[in-house]
């Protein structure tokens, strides 16, 4: 896998439920467990829940920061494996919408943190809300996760949309998730990009699916990574797949830093 540039990756959806959050989990320890330096960003501000899944409760998170008690520095905790996460403050409504100023805020904070990084994984929420809009069309790569479900593949369009027709993103990634074969997955994505091609001009990118598991959820209940607890199962095999391609991928913009992401959220807030 190449390691020449850090990837900056937004993981997002168009609708909840669809299994994102874990999946950045998962993809997290994955990347980990073969010695990349791994930032995870729960920028769910409001309905975070990365911290649960992965078993850590920390003392304090983005809320903090954005009202001015803490510097981001002083929030960031250490996860399974050695994963540096940024967390994001659970049940706070006015942080679903951040500030102009608050996105500055996050930005100088981001940069001052000096945090060096393989991976930086952006877990953003669900949907078109201005939160989620401004940390896809920021990051390097846009990582959509749908399902089967017609309302998933409606609701991922809708996100794709308005991040192309608002934001110029043209390069989507596209992961089917909770897929019963590899066909029903295969199908999904080609719905999405039929109508993707059609009404937008654009071309999505298959990075593959991760089969429906009821150990995942049992995963989750336990507060434990899938892929710890079941590393020889279908899912983690088909999670490693679509980790390499997307490390594999060749940079979407001239740079993969920091910097980079910064100047363009510089840009976009």
């Amino acid at each position: 896998m190449p390691t020449e540039q850090p990837k900056i990756i937004a993981v997002s959806s168009g609708k909840g439920g669809v299994g994102k959050t874990n999946f950045v989990a998962n993809l997290a320890l994955f990347y980990a467990s073969i010695n990349k330096k791994v930032l995870v960003m729960d920028a769910d501000v409001g309905l975070s829940n990365i911290d649960v899944i992965l078993g850590i409760a920390p003392k304090f998170n983005l809320r903090h920061v954005l009202s001015g008690q803490k510097r981001l520095k002083d929030i960031i905790v250490q996860g399974p494996l050695g994963i540096t996460i940024i967390p994001a403050g659970s049940g706070v409504r006015e942080l679903t919408r951040l500030t102009e100023e608050q996105k500055l805020m996050l930005v100088g904070e981001l940069e001052e943190a000096d945090v060096d990084f393989d991976v930086f994984l952006i877990d953003t929420g669900a949907g078109i809300s201005d939160n989620v809009l401004f940390f896809c069309s920021a990051a390097q790569e846009v990582v959509i996760l749908v399902t089967p479900e017609p309302t998933s593949i409606a609701d991922a369009y809708a996100i794709i949309k308005v991040l192309k027709n608002d934001f110029r993103t043209r390069n989507f990634r596209l992961i089917v998730n909770m897929a019963r074969t590899e066909k029903e997955a295969f199908d999904t994505f080609s719905k999405l990009s039929l109508v993707a091609d059609k009404f937008l001009g654009i071309p999505i990118d298959y990075l593959g699916f991760l089969p429906y598991d009821q150990n995942v959820k049992d995963s989750i209940m336990a507060q434990k990574s899938h892929i710890v607890m079941h590393p020889n199962s279908l899912f983690a095999k088909k999670l490693a797949q679509v980790a390499k391609r997307l490390a594999d991928l060749p940079p979407a913009d001239a740079a993969g830093s920091l910097q980079f992401f910064l100047r363009r959220a510089l840009r976009i807030g």
